[in-house]
């Protein structure tokens, strides 16, 4: 039998990182504990831990979703995770391309910029 939960907060750390995760879970509250719960079994333990593509690939494809719908917020921490998912700054330029092009220049031009910035900021360390 498979633990959704267990098998999310095992993935969630290997692409996100402990340091993300543990500082996620000290805020977690009664409120978003359910939500919480939704997102590490569903988006964690089952999206992300089939086996049919790589972290690699659904990183690239999570960059893409997320810049192709305008959902900025979150580019910067999947930006910090290709470290841990081994798509390459290359990678990102030729994801937020198709997302320019299928989606629109404003969207990938701004994807970009977060991008540019989070590297930078990760370089830093």
């Amino acid at each position: 039998m498979v633990d959704r939960y267990e098998d999310g907060h095992r993935v969630r750390r290997e692409v996100l990182g402990s340091e993300h995760v543990d500082k996620a879970l000290q805020s977690q509250t009664d409120l978003d504990e359910p939500f919480q719960r939704l997102i590490t079994e569903s988006a964690w333990g089952t999206v992300w831990a089939s086996p049919g593509i790589s972290y690699r690939e659904r990183s690239m494809l999570t960059l893409a979703l997320l810049a192709a719908t305008g959902n900025f917020d979150e580019i910067p921490m999947h930006i910090r995770a290709t470290a841990n998912t081994g798509a390459s700054k290359s990678d990102v330029i030729e994801v937020f391309q198709h997302v320019a092009i299928y989606a629109g220049v404003p969207r990938a031009n701004h994807a970009l910029k977060l991008a540019k910035q989070t590297f930078q900021e990760m370089d830093e360390v």
